[in-house]
């Protein structure tokens, strides 16, 4: 067992990892070291791993099976795992969008969210691999969805834990997926508060894209109650943890436990930022009721491998 050690990087969020090679294979019990770790600390920080993206998905794969690079966006044709993401896309994509708006581009919008919580499964754990970067910028801020929920009022808590939240995603334009699957409509149901399968630590599951609105409220009560706990989850500075980017980092976090929002300062920095992003499959999340989530619109979000194991 190598000399392994992790550097917190907040008292509640994120640490850094120290004396891991993931550019090789793991044995079993350094993958159940690292889990037991990604479960504590939520997000987890490695430098300096050059690898490629079939080492990547073989990491992925190692956590439980990895998913196709995004339930919409169509992965690398050769791996279609992979989901690459260029900022000077995003940059374009802004722009012209603002300017049929007459608007001038300030900045990147960034808004806190849990990946694909439109899909009844979101994926359970998310890897971020740094392939070009900038200098400085382009950073990504986490929040710890299990501290959000446990600094509201025990009375509040007891109310939010008897709720269920619509999540939806329709790209209408979106191109044809290469593996014939459908891009959508999706439209999922989840819990307002959701029990970690691992841990049975209760997270508040909200993002500020994709949730909809809360079923059994009416309209203004929704929008109220959901505008209170998104100013939290924004707000709330202690729960957040802030992860700089260099050349060859990798950062993976437990997608059922935190959100995250990102490049923060995409609009200040002119250089190019690429990442490419994996996920490990998910099952479905429960509530402290019992109420577990389900698809109202489009299929589950599945791994690639048959055989793979599958992660709660």
């Amino acid at each position: 067992m190598p000399e392994i050690a992790f550097r917190p990087l907040t008292p509640i969020t994120g640490a850094e990892v120290l004396g891991v090679d993931l550019t090789v294979d793991l044995q079993p019990d350094i993958v159940a070291r690292l889990r037991e770790a990604l479960l504590h600390h939520k997000v987890l920080v490695f430098r300096d791993q050059r690898m490629d993206d079939a080492r990547q998905v073989a990491l992925t794969d190692a956590f439980g099976g990895a998913t196709a690079a995004h339930p919409i966006t169509n992965g690398l044709p050769e791996y279609p795992a992979v989901l690459r993401t260029a900022l000077s896309e995003e940059r374009a994509g802004l722009a012209q969008s603002e300017a049929g708006l007459g608007a001038t581009p300030r900045r990147i919008r960034t808004e806190w969210h849990i990946d694909s919580t439109f899909m009844a499964n979101p994926n359970s754990i998310t890897i971020l691999r740094g392939v070009e970067i900038p200098p400085a910028g382009g950073d990504t801020l986490f929040a710890n969805l299990e501290a959000l929920y446990s600094g509201l009022s025990p009375s509040l808590r007891k109310y939010l834990d008897t709720l269920q939240a619509m999540h939806s995603r329709h790209d209408p334009s979106a191109p044809p997926r290469a593996d014939g699957k459908s891009t959508g409509p999706f439209v999922a149901l989840h819990p307002l508060v959701s029990v970690h399968p691992e841990t049975e630590a209760r997270s508040l599951y909200i993002s500020t894209v994709f949730l909809q609105s809360i079923r059994g409220l009416k309209p203004r009560e929704s929008a109220a109650l959901l505008d209170f706990l998104l100013d939290e989850l924004a707000g709330r500075d202690e729960i957040h943890a802030r992860v700089r980017w260099d050349q060859d980092t990798l950062v993976m976090w437990d997608n059922r436990s935190v959100a995250h929002a990102g490049p923060v300062d995409g609009l200040l920095f002119k250089e190019e930022r690429i990442v490419h992003r994996t996920t490990v499959v998910g099952g479905l999340p429960s509530g402290p009721d019992g109420f577990v989530s389900r698809a109202l619109k489009g299929d589950l979000f599945e791994a690639l491998n048959a055989t793979a194991g599958t992660a709660s």
